[in-house]
């Protein structure tokens, strides 16, 4: 293992007798957690355990590793009078998180204190600082709780604080054990993982923030940054050239072309070896103009700048990384900074990237879709039989189906032989992408997994005539929830991409056969004919059904198959299957909307609609549903 670029001197922890003059009282005490009033205001005394930076992850039987995810790091304190959640400066955030305060504990639980980390998910492995930043700098109490129902933030605990001789698994277990007693969704602890390859597959697909590594043994240090916890950063690697220095901050600006007009990239001070810092305030002093302290230069050189994020000319955490001689300005685009920030897998290798798929979309443009999107697709799709539909030059020219695994496919394609047939199985960021590459632009699943003789969800089809009269497929959908909900089953929409909607139950594969599903399915479609009979029709025959909407109940058998979440479509706009909260089932909703420009921004900013579809599975009221059967 190397060691890091720098060591940070180790904190010494602040003994709790060093207090201030004007601390009132001291309100409790949690382990090695000292929570004090100071002016009125409640304050945490010590600070949480560090961790040390490093560029390489230590490897051996007495490591351990996580996520590291990108939000706040936080204290949660749960003692008689409350639940308190503190920043690691001391300041009380729990006014702002009322979805993790607001909870009865069991008395028996009580106290207890957990350290972890406060954010708001993309993915259970992903998480969304800028969401988390403008959470946490609200105040309005109406504008908190209205937030705290549509984005949830949810604690990450990785620590149970307790007495300074107990190693780390043994507090992890104990919390685990906390956690499972204490039921609450929005505090969860942290996974553990002792493969180093497992994690690290797990921070690529989803894009983490990077992996702490831990020792198996290590004694809770509240304050101390020694070498028992380290993190590794998942670094992107943006491109820009050269824009400005100032000799006042030290601070280099970088910029990047879009649609030819120079726009800044952000800045950077850090990361610099002293030669590297000489060269570069050399170089500007040499070719650019001053004024003020500030250097100048024309767009010229240009430079490769770690970072976690480079949005709205800002880069997140900065650091120089190297000089790109092989680089023009004209090199550094909008288009190359996406596809740099994406992480793209070393080994993947795309061709043609310059070719259009779309209208005006590229197939770089597509494969920074598919590589956004990869850990919201691959769950829906990893473990069923592929079919899919391949555009290799666009769709304006020829498609074709393909549900048989290619004569020419890789080894990391996995196959599955089913009755002789060989079946493609695609569940890892690296196939997904070279069957995207391949042109494949649209992925439709079967509704049993590979091998399974049984359905393990239920879905029906809302076909309208065209798009206009897309607004009974809403109509459909909305009398279609009433009714689950009245059966208390957890039921989740999106759009087919095209002109329709889709309704998906989860259920266990097992519960109910094919035989039983397509009862239910029809008694549902039944229901809605019956109750809207000018609007829907279960008529097979399209020139049968005029304008009415066809709900589709046939589909839903053995050997069909439905479109998956977020993929796709050869439509004009690009658009995509795209889940939905039911609260956007309304007569305002519009499938052209959500396109492949539209839906990574959208995850970002609501969440995915079908984050809960695998705990939805094992809760759904089996015997309710079986009432559909008679």
């Amino acid at each position: 293992m190397h060691s890091p670029r720098s060591r940070v001197k180790r904190a010494i922890p602040r003994s709790p007798h060093a207090l201030n003059k004007s601390l009132e009282t001291e309100s409790s005490t949690t382990g090695r957690i000292y929570v004090r009033k100071l002016n009125g205001k409640e304050m945490v005394e010590m600070k949480p355990m560090l961790l040390t930076g490093t560029t390489e992850l230590p490897e051996g039987d007495e490591w351990v590793y996580e996520v590291k995810y990108d939000g706040f790091r936080a204290i949660l304190e749960a003692r008689a009078e409350g639940v308190k959640l503190w920043s690691r400066n001391g300041k009380d955030m729990s006014e702002r998180f009322p979805e993790i305060v607001q909870v009865d504990i069991p008395k028996n639980l009580l106290p207890f204190t957990l350290d972890g980390e406060l954010v708001i998910l993309n993915t259970p492995y992903q998480a969304n600082f800028e969401a988390l930043q403008k959470r946490g700098r609200m105040r309005n109490k109406a504008k908190i709780q209205a937030s705290s129902i549509r984005r949830p933030a949810t604690f990450m605990a990785f620590d149970k604080i307790e007495k300074s001789t107990i190693p780390l698994l043994k507090r992890k277990e104990n919390m685990t054990k906390l956690l499972g007693k204490l039921k609450h969704p929005q505090i969860r602890s942290i996974d553990v993982y002792e493969d180093i390859e497992e994690i690290l597959t797990i921070a690529e697909l989803h894009l983490a923030e990077g992996i702490i590594a831990k020792m198996k043994n290590s004694k809770y240090q509240p304050g101390d940054r020694g070498r028992q916890w380290l993190k590794w950063k998942q670094w992107r690697t943006a491109s820009g050239f050269l824009q400005k220095y100032d000799s006042d901050n030290g601070y280099y600006d970088v910029g990047f072309y879009k649609d030819d007009d120079p726009l800044p990239l952000g800045k950077f001070k850090h990361g610099l070896t002293d030669d590297e810092s000489e060269t570069l305030r050399t170089f500007f002093k040499e070719h650019g103009t001053k004024k003020k302290g500030t250097w100048r230069l024309e767009p010229g050189a240009c430079v490769d700048v770690h970072c976690l994020s480079a949005k709205e000319g800002e880069l997140r955490e900065p650091l120089f990384h190297q000089f790109r001689f092989d680089l023009s300005p004209e090199d550094c685009t909008e288009s190359k900074k996406q596809w740099d920030l994406s992480l793209f897998p070393a080994n993947f290798e795309p061709t043609n990237v310059d070719k259009l798929l779309w209208k005006g979309i590229s197939k770089q443009d597509f494969l920074v879709y598919i590589r956004q999107l990869a850990p919201h697709i691959l769950p829906f799709i990893q473990e069923k039989k592929l079919t899919l539909i391949r555009y290799p030059d666009g769709i304006y020219e020829e498609s074709f189906y393909q549900k048989h695994f290619p004569d020419h496919a890789p080894d990391f394609l996995k196959m599955w032989t089913e009755d002789w047939e060989p079946f493609i199985i695609c569940d890892q960021l690296l196939p997904l992408l070279w069957l995207a590459n391949q042109g494949a632009l649209e992925y439709h699943i079967p509704f049993e997994m590979a091998g399974g003789q049984k359905p393990d969800e239920i879905v029906l089809d809302l076909d309208p005539k065209d798009r206009s009269h897309f607004s009974k497929a809403i109509r459909a959908a909305q009398l279609l929830k009433h009714l689950l909900d009245e059966l208390e089953v957890q039921s989740f929409v999106k759009t087919s991409g095209n002109k329709g909607m889709q309704i998906h139950i989860p259920i266990r594969e097992g519960d109910l056969s094919y035989e039983e599903t397509r009862k239910i399915t029809e008694t549902l479609a039944t229901f809605l004919v019956n109750e809207e009979p000018d609007l829907f029709t279960t008529e097979r025959l399209k020139k049968k059904r005029g304008d009415r909407l066809y709900i589709d109940y046939v589909q839903h058998a053995e050997g069909k198959t439905i479109i998956a979440p977020y993929s796709t479509r050869a439509t004009e706009t690009a658009t995509v299957a795209t889940p939905l909260h039911w609260g956007e089932v309304t007569e305002d909703l519009r499938p052209e909307s959500f396109t492949i420009h539209t839906v990574p921004s959208r995850i970002a900013e609501f969440g995915c609609p079908f984050s809960m579809y695998e705990e939805a599975r094992d809760h759904q009221p089996i015997q309710k549903l079986k009432q559909l059967l008679q």
